[in-house]
C-alpha cells in the first residue's frame, strides 16, 4: 500500500510518495480521494503510470449540475483512452474478503466479514449501514463495491464478475437506476439460471413523473416496467433493505424450494395460525399434510398434537418431538419448504430446540427456516458439525414467510419452459409495413395514425380489427352503418382527441339513420374544428372489455401493457407490463397475471375467451413494437 501525499514524506508511518509516478511498482489499484478539481489530474497520473483500475471516491460530478456531468464524462474518456476501468465518483469504495486478497479500500467504520453474498450499492452512506447489517445477521460478503454515480463500472458489470466468481452464492444489489435496462435483464436472465439475485429499486411512486396521454403511458409506469424486468430475468425484488437482508440468509443457506407448497411446524396455536396467515399472503400454499405423513406423526407426538398444517406440537413438545415431525414432514412429496416456529414455553430450551432443527434439516434437501419468539438463539442455527448450511433465524413469523415466499418464486421460475420467439411463422408482411411507417412518419416532432393507416399497419402484421370506416359527413356515416347492418357504434375521428369517451365523442347501439345522424351533428357542434369526422363500426358482441397496448419507454425501450379495459382501465389499474419482444410463454404469463384474467376463464358460467387468439395478439404487436422504434 503507498501513500500519496505531496507534503508528507509518511502518513501513519507507512511511507508516502508525491505522486504515481514515483511509485517503486505499478499499483493494481489507485484510490482517489483528492478535491474534485484535482481528480483529472490525478487520472493523467493513473494512465501515464499503466494503471488499470482506479476507485474515484471524491464527489461533485454528474450528481451536482450539468458542468459536473461534463467533468465526469471527460473523466471516463481519459480512463478509455488509457485503458482504465473505474469505479465511482461520488462513492465509498470496495471490498473483497478474499484470503488472497484481504482489501477494504472503503471508509466504512465496518469491518465485513467474509462469506458468499456479492453486494453493489448506488449509494455509499446505504452501503456502509449494509455492511453493518449483513455483520448483525450474520451474513458476510465476497465483494462490496459501492457504485455512485455509475459513470464507468456498472451493476451489468459485476454481475457478470460474479457469475464466474467460486466465492459468491448471491448477488445483492441496490438500485436507483438502470444504465442499460436491456443489457441489464440479458445478463440477469443467465446469472438467474444459477444464482440468486436480490435487489432494491428505489424510484416505486409516481411523486415527479408526469405520465403521457395516452392510456398506455399513464398506466404503464416505470415502476410496472422494472417489475417486469426483474420477474421476467427471475431477479427477486424486494421492498425494503430487512427484506433484502432476509431473503439473502435464505437463499444464501437454503436450497431453492421446488414449489410454493410449505409445512408450518410449532409449539403454539397462535404463532402457528399467524405464520399460516403470513405464509398464504406471501403467495405460499399452506396445504393439508398427506395421510401417510399424519399416520408417521401420530405415534410419535405428544397426545393433543395438532396433526394437519400448521403442525402444532402443543407446549409440552421437546427437542426430539421437534426432530421427530421436521424429519416427517421433509420426507413428504407434497410439501417443498418448511418454516419451524418456536415460543419459549420455559419448560424446553431453546438451543436443545434449534439443535434439533438443525439435526432434522441435515437429512434433507428441502429448505428450512425458524421463527424463534421471545427466544435468542442468533440469527442462524448453525450445525456443528459443519456438514450442513446453517438455518436463518427470524424474529417473526413474517419476514420469514416473505423471505421463503421469494425464494419459492425463484425455485418456479427456474423450472419454466425458456421458450422461443420465430418471428417468421407469424407470416407478417414487413414491406408494407415498413412503407406505411415511412409514409407516415413526420419530418419532425410525432403525430397520431389516422384510423386507415392504423388499420392497414395492424394487418401487415396479421391483427384484424373489427371493421371500421371513416365518413366525414353525416350522411355518409348513415349509408356507411346500413351497409354494414345495425347496431352501430360511432366514434369522433381526431388528430388531437385521445380520449374519446371524455369529450362525448363515442355513441353506442345505434339502430337506425336517423341516431346516426343524430349523433354525427351533436358531436361536430360540440367539438367543432378538433372533429376531422366519425368512424363507424359493427357493435361487437358482448364480452370483456380488455385493453393491450404499447409504448417506447426512454429508459427500458419497448413495452407492451396488458389489462381490463373500458373507461375504468385508469382507475382499477389492473394491468401488467412485459417488455417487447416476447414468445407466447411470456404472453400466456402476461395474459393470467391481471385479475381480470378470472373473466376470461369462463367466469360463473360465462363463455371462456379464446386465451390463444389474444396471447396472439399480444406476441405480433411486441414484435411490432420492436420491429419499428419509430412508433412512440
Amino acid at each position: 500500500m503507498y501513500p500519496i501525499n505531496l507534503h508528507a514524506t509518511s502518513v501513519l508511518g507507512v511511507t508516502a510518495y508525491p505522486s504515481v509516478a514515483a511509485l517503486p511498482s505499478v499499483p493494481d489499484l489507485v484510490v482517489i480521494a483528492v478535491p474534485a478539481a484535482a481528480v483529472r489530474s490525478v487520472l493523467v497520473d493513473c494512465g501515464e503510470a499503466g494503471v488499470s483500475a482506479v476507485v474515484i471516491v471524491t464527489a461533485g460530478f454528474a450528481e451536482v449540475d450539468g458542468a459536473g456531468a461534463d467533468a465526469e464524462g471527460e473523466l471516463i474518456e481519459l480512463a478509455r483512452w488509457y485503458g482504465m476501468r473505474v469505479v465511482g465518483p461520488n462513492c465509498i469504495g470496495l471490498v473483497n474478503t478474499s484470503a488472497a486478497v484481504s482489501l477494504n479500500a472503503t471508509f466504512s467504520p465496518v469491518a465485513a466479514i467474509e462469506g458468499p453474498i456479492g453486494f453493489a450499492s448506488q449509494s455509499g452512506a446505504l452501503g456502509i449501514a449494509a455492511l453493518d447489517e449483513l455483520r448483525q445477521v450474520e451474513l458476510g460478503i465476497s465483494t462490496f463495491v459501492s457504485l455512485g454515480n455509475k459513470a464507468d463500472i456498472s451493476g451489468n458489470d459485476l454481475l457478470q464478475y460474479w457469475e464466474n466468481d467460486p466465492a459468491t452464492k448471491v448477488a445483492a444489489l441496490y438500485l436507483e437506476s438502470f444504465g442499460n435496462p436491456r443489457k441489464f435483464a440479458q445478463i440477469a436472465r443467465r446469472f438467474c439460471r444459477t444464482k440468486p439475485i436480490v435487489a432494491v429499486k428505489s424510484g416505486r411512486t409516481a411523486s415527479g413523473r408526469r405520465a403521457a396521454s395516452s392510456h398506455t403511458a399513464a398506466l404503464a409506469s416505470s415502476d410496472l416496467i422494472a417489475d417486469a424486468l426483474f420477474r421476467d430475468a427471475g431477479i427477486i425484488r424486494v421492498a425494503t433493505l430487512a427484506e433484502l437482508f432476509d431473503v439473502c440468509r435464505v437463499v444464501a443457506t437454503q436450497p431453492l424450494p421446488n414449489g410454493e407448497r410449505v409445512a408450518i411446524v410449532g409449539n403454539s396455536g397462535g404463532p402457528g395460525i399467524l405464520a399460516a396467515d403470513a405464509c398464504e399472503a406471501a403467495g405460499l400454499t399452506v396445504a393439508p399434510l398427506s395421510e401417510t405423513t399424519r399416520n408417521v406423526l401420530a405415534p410419535q407426538l405428544l397426545p393433543g398434537a395438532g396433526l394437519t398444517n400448521p403442525v402444532d406440537l402443543i407446549a409440552a413438545a421437546s427437542a426430539l418431538h421437534y426432530e421427530r415431525a421436521i424429519t416427517a414432514i421433509l420426507a413428504d412429496d407434497e410439501i417443498d419448504a418448511v418454516l419451524v416456529v418456536y415460543t419459549d414455553p420455559m419448560v424446553s430450551d431453546a438451543t436443545d430446540i434449534a439443535a434439533a432443527i438443525s439435526r432434522a434439516a441435515s437429512t434433507s434437501t428441502k429448505p428450512v427456516v425458524a421463527n424463534f419468539l421471545a427466544a435468542d438463539v442468533g440469527a442462524m442455527i448453525s450445525d456443528d458439525d459443519g456438514g450442513h448450511p446453517p438455518i436463518p433465524v427470524f424474529d417473526f413469523p413474517e419476514s420469514a414467510a416473505r423471505a421463503l415466499a421469494h425464494a419459492a418464486r425463484l425455485g418456479v421460475w427456474r423450472k419454466r419452459p425458456l421458450g422461443s420467439l420465430n418471428r417468421d411463422q407469424l407470416g407478417v408482411d414487413l414491406a408494407v409495413a415498413n412503407a406505411l411507417i415511412a409514409a407516415a412518419a413526420p419530418e419532425s416532432g410525432t403525430r397520431w395514425l389516422a384510423a386507415d393507416e392504423l388499420t392497414a399497419l395492424l394487418a401487415a402484421w396479421g391483427i384484424v380489427l373489427i371493421s371500421a370506416v371513416p365518413c366525414e359527413s353525416a350522411v355518409a356515416a348513415a349509408s356507411a352503418a346500413e351497409a354494414m347492418g345495425f347496431p352501430v357504434a360511432v366514434k369522433v375521428a381526431s388528430d388531437t382527441i385521445t380520449h374519446k369517451t371524455d369529450v362525448g365523442g363515442v355513441r353506442l347501439d345505434l339502430d337506425s339513420p336517423a341516431e346516426v345522424i343524430d349523433a354525427f351533428e351533436d358531436m361536430h357542434v360540440r367539438l367543432g374544428a378538433e372533429m376531422t369526422g366519425v368512424i363507424v363500426q359493427p357493435m361487437a358482441r358482448a364480452g370483456t372489455e380488455l385493453i393491450i397496448g404499447g409504448i417506447a419507454d426512454p429508459s427500458f425501450g419497448p413495452v407492451v401493457m396488458f389489462g381490463a379495459g373500458g373507461i375504468t382501465a385508469e382507475i382499477l389499474g389492473d394491468r401488467a407490463v412485459a417488455l417487447a419482444p416476447f414468445d407466447h410463454v411470456r404472453a400466456g404469463d402476461l395474459v393470467r397475471e391481471p385479475k381480470v384474467h378470472a373473466l376470461l376463464a369462463g367466469y360463473r358460467g360465462a363463455p371462456p375467451a379464446d386465451i390463444d387468439a389474444l396471447e396472439d395478439v399480444l406476441v405480433r404487436l411486441s414484435c411490432l413494437l420492436d420491429a419499428h422504434p419509430e412508433i412512440v
